[in-house]
């Protein structure tokens, strides 16, 4: 993305994406399952908030927050308008034929990004005063559209890896939690009903953390946004722990969706204001590479703490321990000084 642009990147990742669709519609082995999955989530972080985030930030420095608040609560409105769609067309035309009709309307969304995107600080000033443009940007944010510190030099910084190890020990709220939250609200007394209620009240709330938290950032920055977040998880962890099935789990649910939502927003913000916009792609592909431990790990925790307990308390417990751990990172991620700064040129 660095070296060849949002569009190209996004269109790539797109059409990789397509064409794991299209050969699991035609696939007749488990392995091949596994195979095209594995096809499908390497174009994900290309097609997804990779390029938004860099998009976001070329073409509203001023309104950043609130920008990339809308454009990631797409990902949990998508979702809400997906799985009723796909469930429906499985039911009319088979799993076949929706996964190749899924890839065929990724091959249309691809062309429309090539004719579409535009990801470079030439084109946004271009566009400045044209109807539907963005407000024209000062000098000093114009710069800023190029500037940030080189990948060498982020990693000389103790602030990319306190950021790294935050941004990691926190994914197993997702990894280790949410995915195991329906059985475990049925098990402390909600029917598989309400718990499923529950979870879409925490996927509206969800949502609605990107509009929030992506505005507060312009003001208290991302980072503290972030900070905020996690404590706001961790209250709503807690208090879940301790509600069973009372009524109060109904506000800690509420709570919880808050902290969980914001991540996807404040990630890029964080790394923007950390490193800035010149090898963003980079910097942020690095410190995403080590999400794959709580994506590994956290659901067979969870299992495995199950298993041998008969609950999920002890996971609760390990993730609000790790939360805490991500808080304290976060807090020790200073913005980089400005000598560090300086080893960008």
């Amino acid at each position: 993305m660095d070296r060849f642009g949002a569009k190209w990147t996004m269109a790539a990742s797109i059409i990789l994406v397509a064409i794991a669709f299209l050969l699991r519609s035609i696939m007749t082995e488990l392995w091949q399952f596994y195979l095209f999955s594995g096809i499908m989530f390497a174009g994900t972080p290309g097609a997804t908030m990779m390029p938004a985030g860099r998009l976001v930030l070329t073409w509203f420095p001023k309104a950043r927050g609130r920008m990339m608040g809308i454009v990631t609560s797409g990902n949990n409105i998508g979702s809400g308008i997906a799985v009723p769609i796909i469930a429906g067309l499985i039911g009319f035309v088979g799993w076949r034929w929706t996964w190749g009709l899924m890839g065929i309307a990724l091959i249309g969304m691809a062309m429309l990004v090539l004719l579409v995107i535009r990801d470079n600080a030439g084109d946004v000033i271009k566009e400045q005063r044209k109807r539907w443009a963005p407000s024209e940007i000062s000098e000093q944010e114009k710069s800023g559209l190029k500037g940030g510190m080189s990948v060498s030099a982020a990693l000389r910084t103790s602030t990319f890896w306190f950021l790294v190890i935050g941004m990691t020990l926190q994914q197993f709220v997702r990894t280790g939690v949410v995915s195991q939250m329906i059985p475990h609200l049925e098990q402390v007394g909600f029917t598989r009903g309400i718990a499923a209620t529950m979870m879409v009240v925490l996927a509206i709330f969800a949502g609605s953390s990107k509009l929030i938290f992506g505005r507060l950032s312009e003001s208290i920055t991302a980072r503290i946004s972030f900070i905020v977040i996690m404590v706001l998880q961790g209250i709503g962890l807690s208090v879940l722990l301790v509600a069973g099935g009372s009524w109060v789990a109904w506000g800690a649910i509420v709570v919880f969706g808050l902290g969980m939502g914001g991540v996807g927003a404040l990630t890029p913000l964080v790394i923007f204001d950390m490193f800035g916009l010149k090898q963003f792609g980079s910097i942020m592909g690095l410190t995403r590479m080590a999400i794959s431990i709580p994506i590994l790990l956290g659901p067979i925790m969870a299992g495995l703490i199950f298993d041998s307990t008969g609950k999920y308390n002890l996971m609760f417990l390990i993730t609000i321990g790790l939360l805490v751990v991500s808080i304290g990172s976060f807090l020790l991620a200073k913005p980089p000084s400005t000598q560090d700064a300086e080893k960008a040129v």
